[in-house]
């Protein structure tokens, strides 16, 4: 029950999340803004997926249930909602599953993005580690921590490079690392 309710309020927020990432693609396809990554998107949408499948698979098949340290996964999972929800405010209408980038948009430099460069990366990652070891899923925590570093290892060179080509992005990371 509390497994079931808990998988179900996180569909609900990436559907809410995959509806709000269409409707900005929309909108940024309609300023002019090219999209990137095609080949490799269908399968993070594919992982992703499956790592849902697989986490109620465990989670049903070995009824695992809850961690003992629990409160420790949920406090670390409740903070990661924070750093979603703020990394996606700051990036407004240009936040997106997909990489979309608008030619000539500067680069957004408020919030989390202040201090690194993806940090909604940093948060999926640790959603998929922690949502697992909340239930005691180790092995879906191992499998899709793995595939989903691989998946970064692919998709933020991507993302780099669409940014490079088309915004102030090398100028303004560039210019900090200097000051760092």
């Amino acid at each position: 029950m509390l497994f079931g309710g808990f998988i179900a309020i996180v569909c609900l927020q990436r559907l809410a999340e995959l509806f709000i990432a269409k409707r900005n693609e929309h909108w940024m396809k309609q300023q002019g803004a090219i999209e990137f990554g095609n080949n490799h998107y269908r399968w993070m949408v594919a992982m992703h997926l499956g790592y849902f499948l697989s986490l109620i698979i465990e989670v049903s098949f070995f009824r695992t249930g809850i961690s003992p340290i629990w409160w420790l996964w949920l406090a670390i999972f409740i903070a990661a909602q924070a750093g979603r929800v703020w990394s996606l405010s700051s990036l407004g209408r240009y936040w997106n599953t997909k990489i979309i980038v608008m030619p000539g948009a500067n680069v957004v430099k408020k919030g989390p993005y202040k201090f690194i460069k993806h940090p909604n990366y940093i948060i999926v990652a640790t959603e998929i580690l922690v949502m697992a070891l909340l239930f005691n899923a180790y092995i879906t925590a191992a499998l899709f921590t793995c595939l989903n570093l691989a998946m970064m290892g692919v998709r933020i060179p991507a993302e780099e490079r669409a940014l490079k080509s088309l915004t102030d992005y090398s100028t303004v990371f560039n210019s900090e690392e200097h000051n760092s």
